[in-house]
């Protein structure tokens, strides 16, 4: 009999505090990005998690923190799995942004005034989000704390979607997931927020 196939879970961070004197890797989860990363403790799947990972940007570390702490294990943080480097433009209004993440998936082999290309990011990590998956000795579901530009460029190829901003996150601040499997590598759902409980 085969085994069953490993599941994992990608988990964007939800809301953080912005601001202009903090270097963007820097920014830490808000209250109310704290808050509802507390409310995703009552998800069903959660009780399966046997590994928790994460990238070296705090709002990850933040969010990967509360999980694990509930489930009693150690946080693995892995830099590979970082938002895509907007670090040529810095900080952003919203507007700004918005218009500049409409360029970065709209034309994901071209480097949007310095930004890494997002067929790089992609390819960045799907690579890393195998490597630790194959190299991880837990025997349950892995939760993946990451961003949400590179959650959706995960989802676009476990679907076999081409990049596109039509598979992005709700725009609710981020605090989101899906369940998925790389053999056979398939998404389960699309993103689903992290507080609210479907049992």
């Amino acid at each position: 009999m085969s085994a069953e196939p490993r599941r994992l879970y990608f988990i964007s961070h939800p809301n953080v505090v912005i601001s202009r004197d903090v270097p963007v890797p820097r920014w830490p989860l808000s209250e109310l990005g704290r808050s509802r990363m507390r409310q995703a403790l009552a998800q069903p799947w959660l009780a399966e998690v046997s590994a928790v990972y994460c990238s070296s940007e705090q709002k990850a570390i933040d969010g990967a923190d509360i999980l694990a702490a509930h489930l009693s294990l150690g946080v693995q943080i892995a830099p590979e799995l970082g938002e895509n480097d907007r670090s040529a433009t810095g900080f952003l209004p919203p507007e700004e942004f918005e218009a500049m993440a409409d360029a970065f998936f709209a034309e994901p082999l071209r480097s949007v005034r310095g930004w890494e290309r997002a067929a790089d990011a992609q390819a960045r990590i799907v690579k890393a989000v195998s490597a630790l998956a194959a190299a991880d000795t837990s025997s349950g579901a892995i939760a993946i704390v990451s961003h949400g530009a590179v959650g959706t460029l995960l989802y676009c190829h476990l679907s076999g979607q081409p990049i596109s901003r039509r598979w992005d996150q709700p725009p609710n601040g981020g605090g989101n997931y899906y369940g998925f499997e790389l053999v056979p590598m398939r998404a389960l759902s699309w993103w689903l927020p992290i507080d609210e409980v479907a049992f």
